[in-house]
């Protein structure tokens, strides 16, 4: 089965399109959405067998960390354990291409929790078009930069995802990402923040 192609506005994304995706996604299936750092996979935040697809097509194993790409700080903070002074950090930094490692909280299913260490990666995009599938889902999305296996930097155009991926695939969202880079991210795990990936984000916030 190939996947479905929705085009959306990137300031206006038109929500009779956002709403066909949407109930895609809440019928199990998995997509490829444009973000402010490039490409990511994504599915519905209980999905476990849409989290193994998304594992095979990255070839993942069970300690990396997933995302869940959130719509706002309310919803952010009902997913994981922030402490005051790392809430500060998060909320100067974003909306924008950074990804924090925290632990989860009940509210996050078992399966899409590192085994370990219960964390689990949060985002909130400077992205018009990935927020408003968020919003229109009314839940995070379980997520991860579309970076194929053997490649260092994520798919950056629809094209490409639909030449590659179209084939495994439910939904491809067609609209223009921000920075091709992967997001910045900061591991929060032990109470400190830690930059473990330096991507989009800038990091002069560590001075």
């Amino acid at each position: 089965m190939e996947a479905k192609v929705f085009e959306l506005h990137p300031e206006n994304p038109q929500a009779r399109l956002l709403n066909q995706i949407v109930e895609i996604i809440r019928e199990g299936g998995i997509m490829a959405y444009p973000t402010d750092s490039g490409y990511a996979l994504g599915c519905a935040l209980a999905n476990a067998e849409g989290l193994e697809r998304i594992r095979k097509i990255r070839r993942l194993d069970d300690k990396h960390h997933f995302t869940l790409v959130c719509h706002d700080f309310s919803q952010l903070g009902q997913l994981v354990m922030i402490s005051n002074a790392n809430f500060r950090l998060i909320k100067s930094l974003t909306p924008g291409s950074y990804t924090f490692i925290l632990k989860g909280t009940k509210e996050v299913p078992r399966a899409t929790l590192n085994k370990k260490k219960h964390s689990v990666g949060v985002r909130i995009p400077n992205h018009k078009v990935a927020r408003s599938l968020v919003e229109a889902l009314s839940e995070a999305i379980l997520s991860c930069t579309l970076i194929l296996p053997g490649e260092s930097e994520p798919l950056s155009n629809a094209t490409d995802v639909v030449e590659k991926l179209g084939h495994v695939l439910d939904v491809i969202v067609d609209a223009p990402i921000g920075n091709p880079q992967a997001t910045t991210v900061i591991n929060m795990e032990d109470g400190q923040p830690v930059v473990t990936r330096e991507g989009a984000g800038s990091i002069d916030f560590l001075g």
